[in-house]
């Protein structure tokens, strides 16, 4: 039976909406800022793993590469590897994962350790988990997979998950290029700090920099702000007042 015009119209429209669906489906979608982080069980080569509740009380920087035996990933892990201790003081764990069977990463963790040397890392031993993602469930609860990229290869994500199991920020890169591992500590330093400070932090804030104090909830709060402020808080206009913070309440100094 022929299907007139107009249906057959409908038709073909509801088809491609389908398979649009069907398409983001098996990308992912991307866990958003303040969402759960999604959960999931893993093999690591650190031995079986319960995601995010092993690591309840802590932040997490989960990050996926591309895959095992490639240069820009290996610069990454060596670059992660030797700054765990700075993570760790800041009671964050690292956990990799990438789309490689766990002997594929155990031969290629060995081979940064025993062979590879880089801007003077040498004997580097990766001992953050790294997942074993053959499936690519995981990848895909993470919208890591992103198939205009690549639909076999995770992009470079970074997602920060804090204490309590929530997603708190994001980055994206492209597989061709490294990340900027000064800036990742940087961004979960200035988290930590706003948690810890009720602050928020400007542009390009380091530790010992002023902060920036929440803008008033009204009008005579405004008022109070601009004409009432500490010695200590310089305001530019009644929205915009910041105040100086040590670096002894920034993170890197607590204990």
């Amino acid at each position: 039976m022929r299907l007139p015009l107009t249906a057959a119209v409908v038709f073909l429209f509801l088809a491609g909406l389908c398979m649009s669906a069907e398409e983001s489906s098996s990308a992912g979608r991307i866990p958003l800022i303040g969402d759960d982080a999604p959960a999931f069980k893993a093999e690591t080569t650190q031995g079986p793993i319960d995601f995010p509740a092993d690591f309840k009380g802590k932040w997490v920087i989960l990050f996926s590469h591309p895959a095992d035996f490639t240069p820009v990933c290996t610069t990454e892990f060596m670059t992660f590897a030797t700054m765990m201790p700075e993570f760790e003081a800041l009671n964050c764990k690292l956990v990799g994962l990438s789309i490689d069977s766990l002997h594929s990463h155990i031969a290629w963790l060995r081979t940064i350790k025993e062979k590879l040397e880089f801007k003077g890392m040498k004997n580097v031993e990766v001992t953050f988990p790294l997942i074993v993602d053959i499936k690519m469930e995981i990848s895909k609860k993470y919208g890591m997979l992103q198939p205009n990229a690549d639909d076999t290869k995770a992009v470079r994500a970074v997602f920060f998950v804090d204490p309590a199991g929530k997603i708190r920020a994001l980055l994206y890169y492209p597989l061709s290029n490294g990340r900027n591992f000064q800036e990742i500590k940087r961004l979960l330093v200035a988290m930590q700090t706003s948690d810890a400070n009720k602050v928020a932090t400007p542009a390009d804030w380091q530790p010992g920099d002023d902060v920036i104090i929440p803008p008033p909830g009204s009008c005579g709060a405004a008022k109070d702000r601009v004409e009432k402020s500490d010695k200590d808080v310089k305001c530019y206009d009644w929205f915009f007042c910041t105040k100086p913070l040590s670096k002894e309440l920034a993170p890197p100094a607590r204990k």
